[in-house]
Formats: C-alpha cells, structure tokens, sequence
C-alpha cells in the first residue's frame, strides 16, 4: 500500500457490514452499508523488545479537522466507491467514534464491494488521516502511550481485507524510534546537568 507523506493509516477491528432490516439506514439504498472506521478506545498499536505502545484518540479530537471531502475506497486505493461531497457517503462523530455509512450502489466497483460485505468476505475497516497535535506519556519502564489529541485532516475511510497494514506499522515504528529518541536525549540531559552540579560542587 503506497504511504503518502505526513499521513497516516491505522486500522481498526470494527464490523462494516449491511445494516438489518430493523436497523434505521441513513441513506435510503439497497445497497447501504455501515460501520466505525475508528473508535476511542485505547489499543495497544505497537510492541518492540518488551515495550509495549497504546494509543487513543481523544474523544474531542475530530472537532474542526477537515472532512470537507472524505472518500471511501477499499484498502485506501483504487476507485472511490462513495463520497461525502455526492451524499454517497456520510460520516459522524459519536460517543463511540467515527461512524460511517454510505450507499454502494453508484459503480459496478462498489456493487461488488458490496457483495463482497454481505458476503463477510470483507469484515473490517480503516481510515487514512493527519495528526495536528498529540501527546506521549511514559507510563512505566514498559509501556508509552501516544494520544491523538487533534486530527487535522480525515482523507477517506476504507473497507480492509486485513486490518494490520504497512501504513499502520511503518508509522507505529517511525513514532516509537522518535519517543525513544526523545527519552535518550532526556537521560542525556539530565545527567549533563547532574555532573555540571557535581563539578561546581567539588568547586566550593
């Protein structure tokens, strides 16, 4: 899967399926499917020699990012299936996370996604993103947490065929190389200043 620049992928293990026939459709169409393309729970993203990455999204972190025109495609390539700017795709915040729905029926490409979910060929979801602020925590010697605290820009939302994704992994490795950069150059720091302390010190 190409990786464009800045931006991110992370995939998520949430149904995308056609709704029941009990269940209210946001877009009158046969061919209706629906799902989280993410939620805010926190889940573990990343694992390398006993450290243990999590992250999460901040519930309040899609306020003002951009979704002027998010797509939906199927691996985050390819066809646009739907979009939100033809009302074939729609998306909203919620308690639980980013929720989508649209209506596959514009293309022979998205009739046959829609096969492919009624068919539970294809059961997960993801969606491609960019970060505008986010925090770090080191909780203890094994375990960090990356918090997504605002998202600038929401670039589509893509049924998967597998949830993990090259996306998903280079940007866990990129991040986890610059937090324990980060660390590295604050144990450096603080042990300058420790012996700059001892050596005035010994001065007196």
């Amino acid at each position: 899967m190409p990786i464009a620049k800045n931006r991110e992928y992370r995939a998520v293990s949430h149904l995308l399926m056609p709704t029941a026939a009990e269940t209210q459709k946001r877009i009158d169409s046969n061919f209706y499917v629906e799902g989280y393309a993410t939620t805010f729970e926190r889940y573990l993203w990343w694992e390398s020699d006993g450290v243990r990455f999590y992250e999460e999204i901040a519930p309040d972190a899609l306020s003002g990012a951009d979704t002027s025109d998010v797509i939906m495609q199927y691996d985050h390539t390819g066809k646009v299936l739907a979009r939100l700017s033809n009302a074939t795709l729609g998306i909203e915040v919620d308690e639980k996370g980013l929720f989508m729905f649209a209506d596959l029926s514009k293309s022979t490409a998205a009739k046959e996604l829609y096969e492919e979910i009624s068919a539970e060929l294809i059961t997960r979801m993801s969606w491609a993103f960019t970060v505008e602020q986010e925090s770090y925590e080191r909780i203890d010697a094994n375990t960090r947490l990356r918090r997504i605290e605002r998202i600038k820009k929401v670039y589509d939302v893509s049924a998967v065929s597998i949830p993990a994704n090259d996306g998903t992994e280079i940007s866990a490795r990129s991040f986890a190389e610059r937090s324990f950069q980060a660390e590295r150059q604050e144990l450096l720091g603080r042990q300058a200043r420790l012996l700059n302390l001892r050596i005035k010190m010994m001065e007196v």
